[in-house]
């Protein structure tokens, strides 16, 4: 099952509508997720197609829909499909390209939103969260699911996009629930009936169970998750391990004891780029090192952040992928040391062959602000009072003010 699951037959007693809530009692994990959320975005300025199909995707030939409003979903159309396929399911529809910065914008003022009413936030993505409503209820006056009502309704009339909202008392529950709402609505898992809630429903709703392993569980007769809670202990471990028996065991028995953890840390940052044709050259795929190596340093910068491992991801035509990492003397945000580090990984690693996709990522963050180890014998110039000045004359002039002078050249990819 995935994000969208509808609710299943039967499962109307879920539904929360006006004058006719579920027992919430205990259901202190909300989940939130916005609904088409780059297409919703884009039709708020553009409300006459709303009833159109919509498909928001990149202009390239490797492009995939990064959303599909319902009208396109309705062809089969689905976040993740290749641009061709969407064609082909369904031609009429109308194609906008992607503007990440309104993206980013709406999803800090919807976060934003569910901050003001507790402070226990897990965001999963630009469109999704967990909530731990459990310590607000009393401050507020309100219930898990009066909470619920009251975030789709402030989601709606200040941001003019809708959500859907599962609520439950255990975090996996809580997501089955969001999915089996949408669009733009709530289901309500009372704490008693969360097993009658699960037991019905395909073992690919639980959190973990992927085509591999939904084929072998359904190989050994095990269909539902009624099947997968009756089966023992033993048996699961053996079919398919032990730690994963044991995590599908407790799920199946709507046990989920993991906590809603707000805001973790960032442990890496990282930008990757696909070709449209596969590439060979080498002076261009080095550019593309640098691009990304400045992408980076750039974000870290303006993040107060510094990394300590440089690390590297290539994909080749045949879709085969390694990576590399190199651990610094130093911490660094610079994009001369990203790239130079990037750069050695690649040629030791890579000898030949067409290369689809390159990333490049900095891990073991720390706070940039930390203390800095000088050496005497440091290379002039500072690179990285440098790189911070063309990050000043960027942000006045844009983007394109300051560059290395090999990215000059017309953009590869």
């Amino acid at each position: 099952m995935g994000r969208n699951a509808q609710l299943p037959a039967g499962y109307e007693r879920f539904r929360a509508a006006a004058g006719t809530v579920p027992d919430d009692t205990g259901c202190g994990v909300l989940h939130v997720d916005m609904d088409a959320f780059y297409a919703a975005v884009e039709l708020r300025e553009r409300p006459e197609l709303a009833d159109r199909p919509v498909i928001v995707a990149g202009a390239g030939p490797r492009s995939v829909v990064l959303s599909a409003n319902y009208p396109a979903r309705r062809y089969g159309v689905r976040s993740a499909m290749p641009v061709g396929t969407a064609r082909r399911l369904c031609p009429q529809a109308v194609w906008i390209p992607p503007n990440r910065e309104a993206y980013r914008e709406v999803s800090q003022g919807v976060m934003a939103i569910f901050r003001d009413l507790t402070p226990l936030v897990e965001p999963l993505s630009l469109d999704e969260a967990f909530l731990d409503v459990s310590g607000a209820l009393r401050r507020l006056g309100s219930t898990p699911a009066g909470i619920g009502a009251h975030i789709r309704e402030r989601v709606a009339g200040e941001h003019g996009i809708t959500c859907s909202v599962g609520v439950a008392g255990a975090k996996f529950v809580a997501k089955l629930a969001s999915g089996m709402a949408k669009p733009d609505g709530m289901v309500v898992v009372p704490v008693a009936e969360t097993l009658d809630f699960l037991h019905p429903l395909p073992v690919s709703a639980l959190w973990g169970v992927g085509r591999k392993t939904e084929e072998n569980l359904r190989r050994h007769g095990l269909d539902t998750i009624a099947d997968v809670a009756r089966a023992p202990l033993d048996r699961l471990r053996r079919s398919l391990g032990t730690a994963l028996g044991e995590h599908l065991h407790a799920l199946a028995h709507g046990r989920d004891d993991r906590a809603v953890v707000p805001d973790a840390e960032e442990k890496s940052l990282g930008a990757e780029h696909t070709f449209d044709v596969d590439q060979y050259d080498r002076a261009v795929l080095d550019r593309q090192l640098l691009r990304l190596s400045e992408r980076v340093a750039a974000t870290l910068r303006a993040r107060g952040l510094r990394g300590r491992t440089v690390s590297i991801k290539v994909r080749f035509a045949d879709f085969r992928t390694i990576t590399r990492a190199r651990t610094l003397l130093a911490p660094t945000d610079v994009a001369r040391e990203v790239h130079a580090t990037a750069a050695a990984l690649f040629d030791e690693a890579v000898s030949g062959g067409a290369v689809r996709l390159l990333g490049v990522r900095v891990e073991g963050l720390a706070d940039g602000e930390a203390g800095e180890q000088l050496s005497f014998d440091a290379p002039a110039p500072r690179w990285r009072d440098a790189e911070r000045a063309a990050d000043v004359a960027r942000s006045r002039f844009g983007a394109a003010a300051v560059r290395p002078a090999s990215l000059l050249s017309p953009d590869e990819g």
